[in-house]
């Protein structure tokens, strides 16, 4: 029997290239090339625009961040019976208390263990410079110190008064952001619902329902994020709080305090707030009780990279510690500290909204985060019952279509109550 020799396929390129004065390879990489550039242009203007209104657009995001934690509070109240606005007005009073007390309760602790820490400041500099001089520093290096950063600050006065002018410029500016973020924040929890479906209407019908669902999904994220990231800081806080009275750490409730709220920076956050404990440690207790903090931090932060974040915060968000680590970077360049803050579930919901859109294509199946799926088939199941019971759900028509994530809305237990 022989063998008949195989028939040589010519691919559309090959075929293509025969006859034209440009080879293909140079043609499909012209054709990348100009398209990447018009997707890096696109993106350098998005950075450009959110620099220039940086003052809008961060409380705005702020506001959104603060509504995904306190809209299921309001979805609570309004299950038992409180109209809209009274469910509103008692959020928010319960978040301004909660806000207040914390900051009344910090701000007595650190008026009085200031003047013990300055006693123990004065102390524990003198036992740095024993330590310093034991390692070999000349005492007239460290006795010149002083005089030098004097000298430095005489040197440097039109520069710190013009910093101090930009620091009261920038205490104004984060008055106003804090004003505009509150107002943006009591009709995303009044009428949250009601500004989406005014969004809705500004895209094309055809691909109306699928630019709802993916949203009403980024929110579902959005929401369990929140949720996981508190979790995550108040056990941060306690922890490290615990650890700093265990050790008779000065003003051990302040520094948890920014534990806490440095937790909302992931991977980086708690680390660098619980560092300035550590600090204060070496300046108050000497380097044997800052070495003993440090170990407490590192053992914190294990924890929480390897339990908490991965339960709490891998059932949302799928994010690879690069683009977290990324986002993060990305963020503080653009936006600074508000931006590091902001950067992370901004990220998580564009993947989650991008990942929908991307898996519900002609023959594409949708792959969710498996908490994200779960809240979703969930709601759905109770929506009924919830719908009839608040009266709140939206009905269906072509403009807000009843789509699994729409039917979510309707259960004022999940965490997407409202958008």
């Amino acid at each position: 029997m022989t063998e008949r020799p195989a028939e040589r396929i010519e691919s559309p390129a090959h075929d293509d290239q025969r006859g034209h004065p440009v080879p293909y390879g140079v043609r499909a990489t012209a054709s990348w090339s100009w398209r990447i550039l018009v997707v890096v242009g696109a993106l350098y203007v998005l950075v450009r625009l959110v620099e220039v209104l940086h003052l809008v657009i961060i409380p705005f995001v702020a506001a959104l961040l603060l509504a995904a934690a306190l809209v299921p509070l309001a979805g609570w109240f309004r299950a038992r019976g409180l109209p809209r606005a009274a469910a509103t007005a008692l959020t928010m009073l319960t978040f301004i208390a909660v806000v207040a007390g914390a900051l009344t309760l910090v701000g007595n602790q650190v008026a009085s263990g200031l003047p013990e820490l300055n006693d123990r400041s004065v102390q524990g500099f003198d036992e740095i410079r024993r330590w310093l001089v034991d390692l070999g520093v000349p005492n007239a290096q460290l006795d010149n110190l002083g005089s030098r950063l004097a000298e430095a600050a005489t040197q440097n006065r039109d520069q710190l008064t013009s910093g101090a002018i930009s620091t009261a410029t920038l205490a104004l500016e984060t008055v106003a952001g804090m004003l505009l973020a509150l107002f943006s924040l009591i009709f995303l929890i009044y009428d949250g619902d009601g500004v989406w479906r005014w969004l809705m209407r500004l895209v094309p019908r055809p691909t109306r329902a699928r630019v709802d669902e993916a949203g009403r999904l980024a929110w579902v994220t959005l929401t369990g994020y929140v949720r996981g990231t508190v979790l995550v800081a108040l056990v941060d806080a306690v922890f490290i709080y615990v650890w700093l009275l265990i050790l008779r750490v000065e003003l051990a409730l302040p520094l948890a305090v920014l534990v806490f709220f440095g937790a909302f920076i992931p991977l980086v956050g708690a680390t660098l707030t619980a560092a300035l404990a550590a600090l204060v440690a070496l300046v108050t207790q000497g380097p044997v009780v800052a070495l003993l903090v440090v170990a407490g931090i590192i053992v914190v932060q294990q924890v929480e990279g390897h339990v908490l974040q991965p339960f709490l915060l891998g059932r949302f968000v799928r994010l690879h510690p690069l683009a977290v680590v990324l986002s993060i970077a990305t963020g503080a360049i653009v936006a600074g500290i508000a931006g590091a803050l902001v950067a992370v579930p901004l990220v998580a919901v564009i993947n989650t909204a991008g990942s929908y859109l991307a898996s519900t294509r002609e023959g594409a199946q949708t792959v969710l985060p498996e908490a994200v799926a779960e809240g979703v088939a969930t709601a759905q199941a109770d929506s009924a019952a919830d719908a009839a019971a608040s009266g709140d759900a939206p009905a269906a028509s072509e403009e807000h279509p009843a789509t699994p994530a729409t039917v979510a809305q309707s259960n004022p237990d999940q965490g997407a109550v409202e958008m």
